[in-house]
């Protein structure tokens, strides 16, 4: 993110942007927010305007993945699609045992912040199943700091915003 209009953002500004109650967006200068274009581009790439949807590689690949990063598969009564119920994370995941090992504890972690993606941060409709898209993310737990989670979220967001757009307005357009 470039300067605001070439200026950088002096601390002693800090207290006069508070009382602005602007504070907050001038934060968003190059010190504080970081964009993470490979994230964006990714987004970008696989965004198909036509459906507001991303398009994601899944498929029997995805779940021999799921099975190595968490250790066990669901059954299939617990699969929608590309979508694990969340009582199946709860039932398997809810406490991690006492002296696990790193791999162990790693795998709870994974199907913890899985979890927080898909029922918090990236919540879908149905409000109780977790899509396997966010294995890519939780496979590298190092790297997942470095990613813009707020951007993402506002993508999705912007997103819902669309599809619920659409569907009222396809509503309204039946009451005529």
């Amino acid at each position: 993110m470039r300067r605001q209009q070439g200026m950088r953002l002096d601390e002693r500004y800090v207290p006069y942007l508070q009382m602005a109650g602007l504070y907050h967006l001038a934060r968003l200068n190059d010190r504080w927010f970081r964009l993470d274009e490979p994230l964006v581009s990714a987004f970008v790439e696989r965004w198909r305007p036509e459906t507001h949807t991303f398009h994601m590689p899944f498929g029997e690949p995805a779940w021999q993945w799921f099975h190595e990063l968490l250790g066990v598969l669901p059954p299939a009564n617990q699969i929608q699609k590309f979508a694990v119920n969340c009582t199946w994370f709860q039932e398997n995941f809810a406490e991690c045992p006492e002296g696990a090992d790193e791999e162990t504890v790693r795998r709870y972690a994974r199907a913890y912040i899985m979890m927080l993606l898909g029922t918090q941060l990236f919540a879908d409709k149905s409000g109780n199943r977790i899509h396997i898209r966010w294995l890519p993310f939780v496979a590298r737990l190092e790297e997942m700091g470095g990613y813009s989670w707020g951007s993402a979220a506002l993508a999705w967001l912007y997103r819902w915003t669309i599809i619920i757009t659409s569907v009222l307005d396809l509503l309204a357009f039946s009451w005529f």
